[in-house]
């Protein structure tokens, strides 16, 4: 699953759309279930005391913002090609990065948490702080990226590869 995220847009290798898509049509196709279970809760008495009902309409409720997340999200996605294996760091790859002061590497793809939602690596939003701060850096590049603390943190582009799916 490689994606490539820009502004209003999101890029998306054919295998996350087709994934999403699926999470979608579930979802669609789980309404009648939802509104079934609503209307048993419903039969039970006071709605008041009811926690039944009360979970039933919380679960349908985070369902239907799932779904209109999806949709919108499928809505503007462009179905693309993996980022070339230039070495640059790019949303849809995995980035080797090193800390000032530290000699271990960490390793995090650079993509929305959407589209990186089932894999086993970190994922890193490009228009978070240090994502921001490395799209376009080429490996061996330090930049620089100010922590939440106020700080300023420098980090060094060990590699950058294109993602593939285990």
């Amino acid at each position: 699953m490689v994606t490539v995220s820009e502004t209003q847009v999101t890029w998306l290798t054919q295998e996350s759309y087709d994934r999403l898509k699926h999470e979608l049509d579930e979802l669609i196709a789980n309404r009648p279930v939802i509104a079934a279970e609503i209307n048993a809760r419903r039969e039970e008495g006071d709605l008041r005391e009811n926690g039944g009902y009360h979970a039933a309409r919380e679960e349908q409720g985070k369902q239907e913002g799932r779904i209109r997340q999806l949709q919108e999200l499928l809505r503007v996605a462009k179905v693309g090609e993996a980022p070339k294996n230039d070495g640059i760091a790019e949303p849809g790859k995995v980035l080797t990065v090193r800390y000032e002061g530290d000699s271990d590497t960490e390793q995090f793809l650079l993509a929305t948490r959407e589209e990186g939602a089932e894999g086993p690596l970190e994922v890193f939003s490009p228009a978070s702080p240090l994502g921001r701060a490395l799209l376009g850096a080429k490996e061996g590049e330090t930049r620089q990226y100010e922590l939440p603390n106020g700080k300023s943190m420098k980090v060094t582009l060990v590699k950058a590869v294109p993602y593939t799916a285990a």
